[in-house]
């Protein structure tokens, strides 16, 4: 219930178009229940079973006076008129009833629209927002097919199931009030024998509606499971066929996907067992009311039989909302499963957290400073990646990182633009600790060019762009020209706006690495990291690529990690990593003249 209050509050922008809703519902069924109770004098009085009034009732603001002047007025158009004018007036009122009933009842489902499709818009954004804000460590822990199902189906399951179901909140409490109302007033006691079955009636259904909630969450997690698989599989279908491992995952998938089905089929059930179900109590509470009415009427006297049959006519108005009432509470409960999931992101601990009022930096100054600096992952083990170091770069200067797999070389420039926060230790720019910096203005210090040519779905214009969406086109163009991609872009069928394709993939490795190049060279950051930024790239390419960075990197401050000599050797200082320390430092010449690990990497080249 909890997580179903908090989807109420997004209701609270959308508060008078609830506000109309309830207004709107309300007339709605005080029409219905003007149409039920007004038809009963209406035909007594048609067929002569009361007398016709002849004196106009005093005017008083309640149902007795309208009820009264009706009759009134039907007495009027009987004695003037006949009894068939009289039927045709009844007809007439009844029509106009009716139709200001359901027009009510549209207006209700007008206002409500809005309120339903923008909660779960809202959602979404909140979504989009907190998974942007997240830290890298937290997607370490997670499933990307899961979060992709939370975003998507979830958010789905909470529209349908949910969303869809708000209305029923909003219109059957007042249905059901409105009607135990004038039920209270017609007989308290048998209203209170009503109301007692209908809670037992509730509890029944509560309790079968928890299972749901509970099936439903399984349902969930085996669908992210089955979208983590589909994903693995696209990305990796070149892998798949050439280790023949088809019959393996379609092993694997049909697995996943059988235990989602027998989840699926045990949900499908429950839920479809709501309807039958509550019908059949409906009936258990119609047949019990009309026993214990019925000893009121027949043995004790203590109602008439008019009333009583009134009554039920009422109460039988009573049981639709009431039955919604239940169909809603059981998909709910599915829907809070999905609510649940949901709020697991939402709810989510960003470490990487800015103090109150962080200094804003608009530029680097002199130097660079990790000291002592610890770091493991959030995981199993705690192993740590980085133990005690202590390194100090100077604006203006190239450093290399090399060393073995698994040295640390990533992790650590990781921790400049805050991606993670160190264990132990402190990282300094121009001396002051970035954890006390403005995180966007820390991060706009820096340009990164990764081995992994990071692209997206769009234009080659708004892939170099990206993060400076009015950039100027000139701009745009002297960064690929820089980048040494502006002649292959000419070439593509329509230039920057020729679309690339997901992750760029209508292009070849080496025009991807040169347009991400472009990008930091359009971002013109005064720090630049390039993690391995050519390793995957042929000699050509190659070539092509390291000329567009040597011109990236003149008059920069450059962190590259590399394991190729010819990236690395005029660096003006090369810092050997090993099991997560500086094993070694010193420029080219000098380490190769210690004859140490630098020398074994160089002539192995196993960086």
């Amino acid at each position: 219930m909890k997580q179903f209050i908090r989807l109420l509050r997004y209701l609270i922008p959308y508060r008078s178009n609830v506000l109309l809703n309830v207004v709107f519902n309300l007339l709605s069924v005080v029409f219905s229940l003007v149409s039920i109770v007004m038809l009963i004098p209406f035909l007594q009085l048609l067929f002569g079973k009361t007398p016709l009034i002849n004196e106009a009732p005093t005017f008083a603001f309640s149902p007795n006076f309208a009820i009264s002047f009706f009759e009134f007025k039907l007495s009027t158009i009987i004695k003037e008129s006949g009894t068939t004018q009289g039927l045709l007036f009844i007809c007439i009122i009844t029509a106009i009833i009716f139709f200001l009933k359901n027009l009510f009842r549209f207006l209700a489902v007008y206002v409500m629209s809005p309120v339903r499709n923008g909660v779960v818009r809202d959602i979404r954004n909140d979504l989009y927002k907190k998974i942007l804000s997240l830290p890298l460590a937290y997607y370490s822990k997670e499933k990307k097919g899961d979060l992709i199902a939370r975003m998507t189906d979830d958010v789905k399951e909470i529209e349908t199931s949910i969303m869809n179901v708000l209305e029923i909140f909003f219109r059957e409490p007042v249905n059901i009030i409105v009607f135990l109302g004038a039920m209270v007033m017609m007989s308290f006691q048998l209203t209170i024998f009503v109301f007692v079955m209908l809670l037992i009636t509730g509890g029944i259904i509560g309790r079968i509606g928890k299972k749901l909630k509970r099936t439903s969450a399984e349902g969930q997690e085996k669908l992210g499971f089955l979208i983590s698989i589909i994903d693995e599989t696209l990305s990796g279908l070149r892998i798949i066929h050439a280790f023949n491992a088809g019959k393996f995952k379609t092993a694997q998938f049909k697995e996943i996907n059988s235990s989602h089905f027998k989840i699926a089929n045990r949900l499908t059930l429950r839920r479809e067992l709501s309807s039958p179900l509550t019908e059949f109590l409906a009936i258990c509470v119609v047949c019990t009311v009309l026993w214990f009415g019925g000893r009121l009427v027949l043995d004790k006297q203590l109602l008439s039989a008019e009333t009583f049959i009134g009554f039920m006519v009422i109460f039988s108005q009573l049981i639709p909302p009431a039955k919604s009432f239940s169909n809603a509470f059981y998909n709910i409960q599915k829907g809070l499963a999905s609510s649940h999931r949901i709020y697991e992101i939402l709810d989510a601990e960003n470490s990487i957290k800015e103090i109150p009022n962080p200094i804003s930096v608009k530029d680097f100054h002199h130097s660079i400073e990790l000291k002592n600096v610890s770091f493991a992952y959030n995981n199993f083990d705690q192993k740590e990646i980085l133990s005690q170091v202590n390194l100090k770069i100077e604006k203006g200067k190239m450093i290399a990182l090399v060393g073995q797999s698994g040295a640390g070389k990533s992790t650590m420039v990781d921790l400049l633009p805050r991606f993670y926060d160190p264990q132990k230790g402190e990282v300094l720019i121009d001396g002051e600790n970035i954890k006390n910096l403005n995180l966007h203005s820390l991060r706009d210090l820096f340009g990164i060019v990764s081995q992994e040519a990071i692209l997206f779905n769009d234009t080659v214009y708004n892939n170099i762009a990206f993060g400076f969406p009015g950039a100027n086109k000139e701009a745009v163009k002297e960064a690929a020209k820089i980048a040494n991609a502006h002649d292959f872009i000419m070439r593509l069928e329509n230039g920057y706006e020729t679309n690339i394709g997901d992750r760029g993939s209508k292009l070849s490795g080496g025009e991807k690495q040169r347009l991400t190049i472009a990008r930091a060279v359009l971002k013109n950051p005064p720090i630049l990291i390039l993690d391995e930024a050519t390793s995957s790239l042929d000699s050509n390419s190659e070539k092509l690529v390291q000329e567009a960075l040597n011109k990236l990197m003149k008059g920069r401050t450059s962190i590259v990690i590399a394991h190729r000599l010819s990236t690395i050797q005029f660096a003006d200082e090369i810092i050997v990593m090993k099991n997560g320390a500086i094993a070694e430092r010193g420029n080219h010449i000098g380490l190769m003249a210690h004859n140490g690990i630098y020398k074994q990497l160089v002539e192995l080249q196993a960086f």
